[in-house]
């Protein structure tokens, strides 16, 4: 059974910075991508960051420029650098792998998340 556990949430103040970490355990065959998503009260979980297999990245418009997403393949670990950070910033962060792989002919793919990390920027 995959489980994704996160760390690195907390509080700090507007401009500071956060590094979020994930790590993965169990039997993962193929990972497609790794990223975070985030959940503010009230509104619909959005992507954050993710990156994938080949090494893309991609950014909500919101966080270009201050996150940075990278991952550890020999740890199976993701991570998601914060700078500058925002009150907006503010939700619980979802750590997020994608899995696909063949069984012959067949295509087949699972979705994991983490519990759950909290970030709150506040001054």
């Amino acid at each position: 059974q995959v489980q994704l556990v996160e760390s690195g949430g907390g509080l700090v103040q507007p401009g500071e910075s956060l590094m979020l970490s994930c790590a993965a355990s169990g039997r993962i065959v193929s990972v497609r991508a790794m990223g975070w998503y985030r959940q503010a009260p009230g509104k619909q979980r959005e992507l954050v960051a993710s990156i994938r297999y080949d090494d893309i990245t991609t950014y909500a418009d919101s966080v270009k420029g201050r996150f940075t997403v990278s991952r550890d393949t020999t740890k199976n670990m993701v991570y998601l650098q914060m700078n500058s950070l925002e009150p907006e910033d503010t939700a619980v962060y979802y750590c997020h792998v994608h899995e696909t792989y063949y069984i012959g002919s067949q295509f087949r793919q699972n979705e994991y998340w983490g519990q759950g990390a909290q970030v709150t920027v506040s001054s």
